[in-house]
């Protein structure tokens, strides 16, 4: 497995993996794929990797920026993260996260967010924090990585691509 960053030719099938990754799934709303699209159009998509084997591309991972309500720079969201649903459980979504968090430490990014399952996301360090909040799904599913500094603190805001504008 090579993970690598995207390039203009994987646009298509990251589209086409995301759509089919997140396909009957209960937390979906079947616009993780647009969702991406309008990151690469606004020039959000900080950090977009995918996972390829034999040439054919089975997972990608999204970072894009955040605003915290206390003002704190440098933090990002991650997600969506997909996988073929024919390899998960194989360790290509773990990758895929652990190297987009290396990257991130690379660039000076101080924390990353995301809305996910503790059980999953917690061995990568993230935990639930009281003091940074997302409005609307269970607080203890919006969970938080430092990476440098502190925690922030208070409402986070995704990218508006997360909200159905784009520039």
């Amino acid at each position: 497995m090579i993970i690598r960053p995207e390039t203009a030719g994987d646009i298509i099938p990251i589209r086409a993996l995301t759509t089919i990754a997140f396909a009957g799934m209960p937390y979906s709303d079947g616009t993780e794929a647009a969702i991406i699209d309008r990151l690469r159009a606004d020039g959000a998509l900080v950090i977009s990797l995918v996972a390829e084997i034999d040439d054919v591309v089975v997972g990608h991972v999204a970072f894009s920026p955040v605003e915290v309500a206390d003002g704190a720079d440098d933090w990002f969201g991650l997600g969506p993260v997909s996988v073929d649903p024919d390899r998960q459980k194989g360790g290509i979504g773990m990758a895929l996260i652990k190297t987009g968090l290396d990257r991130l430490r690379e660039i000076g990014a101080a924390g990353c967010v995301l809305l996910g399952d503790p059980g999953y996301y917690e061995r990568f360090g993230f935990r639930h924090y009281d003091a940074l909040r997302f409005p609307g799904p269970p607080p203890e599913y919006f969970l938080a990585l430092t990476l440098r500094g502190s925690v922030a603190s208070g409402i986070v805001q995704y990218h508006k691509a997360f909200y159905g504008a784009a520039a």
